[in-house]
């Protein structure tokens, strides 16, 4: 039985934070859209249920809502911002709307203590994100807390905690304690989400789900689709067929790497398809980003579906599809709304005609990584920053050829490998060089030049919805300058991005 915590998101930005949080107390969370029926969570059977918070009113017209039956289960609810509003809402009390809001740190004083502020100072530090705030209370509700307005409210003999600002992140002091004392103080639920009991239990299904059929999986050498390949590859062995396609749009000797780092290491069968002279023929003269990312796209698909078709018998199409992908295409406004789909997220078509096998598909990222190194893939390789669909297509502004790539492949080369060796690679989320389609004057040696721009980019995000650039030494910035320039022929000037997220992005293109 499930017996973990589920989380109803109403569109919160910080609902897979809840979760994670959750999970790192060694309990089981998940998160499922706001509208899912009564009779769908309580087939879960959970110890307890939190309503996240969300950037809607409960006084619109279509509020987001649950069903008043929730609350007469006897399961403990926890209301964090949002979901006190919703509370207060459908239990009688009243919202109204704030005159200023609250947004960012705020100070919390505990008015009267409850199982959920157990234990928290009276005076601390909470983090604010809202502008509704509660007016009356329902009747059989107490208030526990204000800041400005009230913050903290409750009725514990029916186990319904409310919380105006979001303990989950670190921002609140003593967070972690809130959450903590729901888990296990309200809810007593049991330690249930291990790693390792997830690894065996996921290989035991996976032998049980394919038999003796076969697997093909797309392996791009990233985080997820390699952990998902070593993982299905320790259930089935050589049913597993992993098919790389090298589009030569790929980083420094990537697919030599991942030959040498799967193939040989890990005895994964892979079929290398180099596909490099298919894809920058057809990006032959176009310079348009989104023109670049569709045919790079279509090519990926089409080299696949290809390949897929020449391996007999078969009958799955594995993925590393991980967690947030799934919460992502669930929409906050319900099924008929999901405005993008991870459930091919390589793009594959519908019509290949396997059964999908997803063994990630209830991690997050972090969880992804630790199940890597469970499973013996080196630290270095199950923490490598992201890397676009596209490649390198997008990271050559405007027109792609073959020069361009190998000038980009060696400068992004010199940069990667100056991170690892200062112990900044792991400090930083995302780091890569991008070259300009504009050519400056230079001097080397005595002979004028006349050669590309080059732009290192590095920033610093925990969610990659917002990011900072990533401050560096000075020295350090100027020894990856230095050796780009003497090394790299066809560079001649490198510049560092200062933007943020937002306005920029974090890519380029």
């Amino acid at each position: 039985m499930n017996k973990g915590i589920i989380i109803l998101d109403f569109g919160s930005q910080y609902n897979q934070l809840i979760a994670r949080r959750i999970r790192e107390l060694g309990v089981y969370s998940e998160v499922l859209p706001f509208n899912t029926s009564l009779q769908e969570i309580l087939s879960r059977n959970p110890s307890g249920i939190i309503l996240s918070g969300g950037p809607s009113s409960v006084n619109v017209e279509n509020a987001h809502l649950v069903e008043k039956e929730l609350f007469e289960q006897g399961i403990p609810v926890l209301g964090i911002c949002y979901g006190m509003q919703l509370i207060t809402h459908l239990l009688g009390g009243k919202v109204k709307k704030g005159v200023k809001g609250e947004y960012g740190k705020a100070k919390l004083e505990i008015q009267k203590s409850n199982a959920l502020l157990s234990g928290v100072s009276r005076f601390s530090t909470v983090w604010m994100s809202h502008f509704d705030e509660v007016e009356t209370l329902p009747e059989g509700f107490s208030v526990n807390g204000m800041t400005d307005v009230i913050s903290a409210i409750s009725n514990e003999s029916k186990k319904i905690y409310c919380v105006q600002f979001h303990p989950e992140v670190s921002h609140t002091d003593e967070g972690s304690r809130m959450i903590d004392n729901f888990v296990f103080g309200i809810c007593h639920a049991p330690k249930n989400w291990k790693l390792t009991n997830y690894i065996d239990e996921t290989v035991a299904e996976i032998k049980a789900k394919v038999g003796d059929q076969k697997v093909i999986l797309g392996l791009s050498g990233g985080v997820d689709s390699s952990v998902a390949a070593v993982l299905i590859h320790k259930a089935i062995g050589d049913q597993l067929q992993c098919i790389f396609v090298d589009t030569g749009l790929l980083r420094k000797e990537e697919a030599e790497k991942v030959m040498k780092n799967y193939g040989e290491h890990f005895h994964l069968k892979i079929k290398l398809i180099d596909a490099s002279e298919r894809f920058l023929s057809k990006l032959k003269g176009i310079s348009d980003p989104e023109e670049k990312r569709k045919i790079i796209g279509n090519e990926f698909v089409s080299v696949f579906d290809e390949e897929s078709h020449k391996i007999e018998g078969a009958k799955f199409l594995a993925q590393g599809t991980i967690y947030p992908d799934v919460i992502e295409s669930q929409s906050v406004k319900g099924p008929s709304a999901v405005i993008k789909s991870h459930h091919n997220v390589g793009g594959l078509p519908d019509e290949m005609d396997f059964e999908l096998l997803e063994p990630l598909r209830e991690l997050f990222k972090d969880e992804v990584r630790k199940v890597g190194e469970e499973l013996g893939i080196p630290h270095h390789l199950v923490h490598r920053h992201p890397f676009p669909g596209p490649g390198l297509g997008i990271r050559i502004l405007g027109e792609v050829d073959e020069e361009k790539v190998k000038i980009l492949q060696e400068a992004d080369d010199i940069f990667i490998e100056e991170l690892y060796k200062n112990d900044l690679y792991e400090k930083v989320s995302q780091a890569f060089v991008v070259l300009l389609p504009v050519k400056s004057v230079g001097v080397m040696g005595d002979e004028r030049t006349y050669e590309y721009t080059a732009v290192v980019r590095s920033a610093n995000t925990t969610d990659f919805m917002t990011a900072t650039f990533s401050k560096f030494p000075w020295e350090f910035l100027e020894t990856v300058s230095n050796r780009i320039i003497n090394e790299v022929r066809g560079i001649n000037r490198v510049a560092y991005d200062i933007s943020s997220k937002p306005p920029a992005t974090i890519e380029w293109e």
